[in-house]
């Protein structure tokens, strides 16, 4: 990780821990022979420590060299409402709350869990506190890999589709929290999924979309970032995830230290919207940012839901900090303030989402340590392509093809047993019609020179087609191919070669007459003179 001289402009994205008052006192990382060392079980609270402050030493966190280009397919970014083939954890302290949250998600949910642990005894650990807790076995995935923090929104994997396939949108991490900052590569190469590194500092916690290309942050991201105007970090979301993005002002830190949107907001369909209100804080900043929220999304033609929020004592107690999985809500529920706040919130859910399941869960203890649910957990969107793996052919090829060419191209495929075991290249000079290979037994990712076979067509298509572990396929096809010249003589079935299979198509069309197939010669009549041909450029 490396630093850049730090800017006054810091102080909006962080705040030390001595200015916390709520109850109890929070954890902190040890700082050991120049190196921060996060104690297991310790419940780092997600906003910057004093002792993280203490390290950074006046330096600001900065993107690292090696981003990656945007991912080169059609891109787009996946939702927190729609299907969902699971959540992200990681195990690192609020156990409870943890196996509570995976109970409902693998049951009420319909999803399976993905939980990050330190070790394989940390992972038979989180395991069995998740079945006692009611989770189901079956939907329990641990993945054994270090992290600092339970925070995994705000350093967990972004996803999009890029095609049909899922793809990983990567920053780094606005905290010096180096296990946590390279999770997203490890998880990424785990389930086959590629890892686009974008040029931004951030926490994921600071960002909400829908499903059709529209997001939102809070100014802080600029403020992480300074090289970098507005603009600039609006067209690299842009680039990235093909989605335009409007920027709120931030709460201070005094009410919370974050500064993120989803402790505010919560976008839970593509015109839908729920917002905090401040009933008893009435025409304080948090107050005024939230109704002029609701008032510009009301202007967008959205339908706008509001639940209550309060803060006292340092503690941002609020309820857009939920998750949304399949017919799931998590909402959470405080014991220091009034279950009318609850109420009142489940009510406005419920209104704002009908159909799914409420569960509720105390959350005190996170909201001490400045998130809440959706803070310590991370969405993977559903599988496109159902029980059939899917491949996004991110090189365009289209036109006329001059096959001494042998174009390059890439390809990404997904599964939703992540199983894709190898892909082929086939080419079809009838639009589908059928289909020769050309490349077999590729890998799941990569790329190919494809020499286009030389078949006049004005219909050519090439298909990338995955194959999974249980005998299921699915691909994506290029544009349409056209293919000038005069062909392979005696190629009869237009594969661009000449075989066995050309002399077994004349034997078949023996004594055609007229418009046949396999009328080599073009005389009108299938017979000896065809199959002299087909045997003169056998091989070719």
């Amino acid at each position: 990780m490396s630093f850049v001289p730090l800017m006054a402009i810091v102080i909006a994205i962080s705040a030390s821990s001595d200015q916390f008052q709520g109850p109890p006192a929070l954890d902190e990382p040890i700082l050991r022979d120049g190196q921060l060392v996060f104690p297991e079980g310790a419940r780092i609270p997600k906003s910057m420590t004093q002792t993280e402050l203490d390290f950074l030493d006046g330096q600001l966190i900065q993107v690292p060299r090696g981003v990656t280009p945007p991912p080169p397919g059609p891109i787009r970014s996946a939702s927190e409402y729609e299907n969902m083939a699971g959540i992200l954890l990681a195990w690192e302290g609020y156990s409870s709350i943890l196996s509570q949250m995976a109970a409902a998600i693998t049951t009420v949910g319909d999803a399976k869990v993905f939980i990050a642990c330190d070790s394989n005894n940390e992972a038979n650990t989180a395991r069995n506190n998740c079945i006692s807790a009611g989770a189901d076995p079956d939907n329990i995935v641990t993945v054994v890999r270090s992290t600092n923090t339970v925070w995994i929104r705000d350093y967990g994997p972004r996803y999009a589709y890029e095609g049909d396939c899922r793809v990983i949108i990567d920053h780094t991490y606005n905290r010096p929290r180096p296990n946590d900052n390279a999770y997203n590569s490890y998880f990424g190469s785990q389930f086959n999924h590629p890892v686009y590194q974008i040029p931004l500092v951030h926490g994921g916690g600071n960002y909400h979309l829908n499903g059709v290309g529209v997001s939102a942050a809070t100014e802080l991201i600029v403020n992480e970032n300074p090289g970098l105007s507005a603009s600039q970090i609006v067209q690299y979301w842009r680039d990235y995830q093909n989605v335009e993005t409007y920027l709120h002002d931030a709460f201070p830190t005094s009410v919370d230290y974050t500064q993120h949107i989803d402790m505010w907001m919560l976008i839970c369909g593509d015109e839908r919207i729920i917002i905090s209100d401040w009933p008893t804080q009435s025409g304080t900043t948090q107050d005024q940012i939230c109704d002029n929220a609701a008032a510009y999304y009301e202007g967008l033609g959205w339908e706008v839901f509001r639940t209550p929020a309060f803060a006292s004592g340092g503690v941002h107690y609020t309820y857009t900090n939920m998750v949304v999985c399949n017919g799931l809500i998590l909402l959470p529920e405080y014991n220091d303030i009034s279950n009318t706040y609850d109420n009142q919130a489940k009510a406005a859910v419920e209104a704002a989402m009908p159909g799914r399941e409420v569960v509720q869960i105390v959350c005190d203890s996170l909201a001490y340590s400045a998130g809440v649910m959706h803070c310590i957990c991370m969405h993977m969107p559903a599988h496109a392509g159902g029980v059939n793996p899917t491949t996004c052919l991110q090189t365009p090829v289209e036109g006329i093809i001059d096959p001494n060419d042998c174009p390059r191209i890439n390809w990404i495929s997904d599964d939703d047993e992540f199983d894709v075991v190898s892909v082929d290249i086939e080419y079809s000079v009838d639009d589908g019609g059928s289909w020769t290979t050309l490349q077999s037994n590729l890998p799941t990712a990569g790329f190919a020179d494809i020499c286009i076979p030389d078949t006049p067509t004005t219909q050519g298509r090439l298909r990338v087609l995955a194959r999974d572990g249980d005998g299921n396929t699915g691909g994506d096809l290029s544009g349409i191919i056209i293919v000038e010249g005069d062909g392979v003589e005696g190629d009869v079935n237009g594969d661009g070669q000449v075989n066995v299979v050309d002399v077994l198509a004349v034997i078949g069309d023996w004594n055609c007459v007229g418009d046949c197939e396999a009328d080599v010669n073009g005389d009108l009549i299938v017979n000896v003179e065809d199959v002299l041909i087909v045997l003169e450029n056998f091989g070719n």
